[in-house]
């Protein structure tokens, strides 16, 4: 496949280092290169097969249109746009495209959030809860997407009216540790992913942008993820 990777951040450029592991044709551009979405006019994407989007909240946006409007399959990685997802839904049915979206795509992450939506019902049982996330210094939005996910996997397994309230720290290189604890006054549970590297989240974006291929639709990376 060719593949297009925008974001010459850490996760990026480990995605296109998979990507060519893995046979794929792999080109990467920055900010600088795509400033404006300039880019991903139609005429620069005529021979890509798939766009992998891990840049900031403020462009992904206008990068999704671009690509979408250009007829290419997407995977994104960026959070910070899901208020704009069901603009997108319909962008991607309008265009017939193929489009995959996480705010992680470490096989390892949808296992441990399977995990928490099993251990939710403890909100029923006087427990209460907390999320914990721990990122490095770089990242710029807190809390994580995968934090949220978790908060809202909870939500919606347990049916407790309130959200489980989620503390951020930023702090070192620490590549991303998540933690929910669950507290009666008899006992804790402590539950926690502990990313030892980016390249969990870099293969399954590319195992997702390989999975896409030829198909059209909507998905979010949790649905799909035994399919790889």
């Amino acid at each position: 496949m060719n593949l297009l990777l925008l974001g010459r951040g850490k996760t990026g450029s480990l995605v296109a280092d998979i990507a060519r592991e893995r046979r794929h044709h792999a080109r990467v551009i920055g900010a600088k290169e795509n400033s404006d979405s300039a880019g991903l006019r139609p005429e620069n994407l005529q021979n890509i097969d798939a766009v992998i989007d891990f840049t900031t909240p403020h462009c992904v946006m206008a990068n999704i249109e671009a690509c979408v409007i250009a007829g290419k399959n997407m995977v994104v990685g960026t959070t910070g746009w899901y208020k704009g997802i069901d603009q997108v839904r319909d962008l991607v049915k309008r265009h017939g495209t193929g489009f995959v979206y996480a705010a992680n795509f470490s096989v390892g992450v949808n296992l441990f959030l399977e995990v928490v939506r099993s251990a939710a019902s403890a909100l029923n049982y006087d427990y209460t809860g907390q999320i914990f996330e721990r990122h490095h210094v770089h990242k710029k939005d807190a809390p994580s997407g995968t934090a949220m996910a978790m908060q809202r996997a909870v939500h919606e397994a347990s049916g407790n009216k309130e959200e489980v309230e989620i503390t951020s720290f930023r702090e070192g290189e620490v590549v991303g540790f998540h933690e929910l604890i669950f507290e009666s006054a008899a006992d804790r549970i402590y539950l926690s992913h502990d990313a030892k590297s980016r390249r969990g989240f870099a293969e399954g974006a590319v195992r997702a942008a390989e999975w896409l291929a030829g198909k059209k639709g909507f998905y979010e990376f949790k649905d799909i993820w035994r399919e790889l």
